[in-house]
């Protein structure tokens, strides 16, 4: 007895063992969790900053120095990252062809992303710690 999904995949794919990955609907449900909390972090992290715009670095590093400022800067930075991360996996899942380069940019996308969320983060401790 087959159940009604294996009815849906063609033959080839049933012998292989092909079909959902079954990750679809997280991976969704995470995409859409990060917008919304991307809404009020923005402005959580613009409004504080345009304020210090074109008063220079100490003023940035006097708002950064405040820890509710600092740790609005990190979850924005992280959680902007991780939005960035999903999105241009789905990108490259769907427009990639090829199975060499698709793993290829879906490594070097997850790479990329953490070492620049890393690199923020960082930055933003450092100036909150005074270094």
């Amino acid at each position: 007895m087959t159940s009604a999904n294996s009815d849906l995949r063609t033959p080839a794919n049933r012998v292989l063992g092909l079909g959902s990955a079954k990750d679809g609907v997280g991976h969704w449900w995470a995409q859409r969790l990060s917008s919304v909390a991307l809404i009020p972090l923005t402005f959580l992290f613009v409004i504080p900053l345009a304020g210090v715009i074109g008063e220079g670095f100490d003023a940035v590093r006097a708002l950064y120095q405040q820890p509710y400022h600092a740790i609005i800067a990190i979850l924005f930075l992280a959680v902007t990252f991780w939005h960035h991360q999903q999105g241009l996996q789905v990108v490259i899942e769907d427009y990639v062809h090829g199975k060499g380069s698709r793993t290829i940019m879906l490594v070097l996308n997850s790479l990329v992303t953490v070492a620049l969320a890393v690199i923020g983060i960082f930055s933003v401790a450092k100036i909150a710690f005074g270094g």
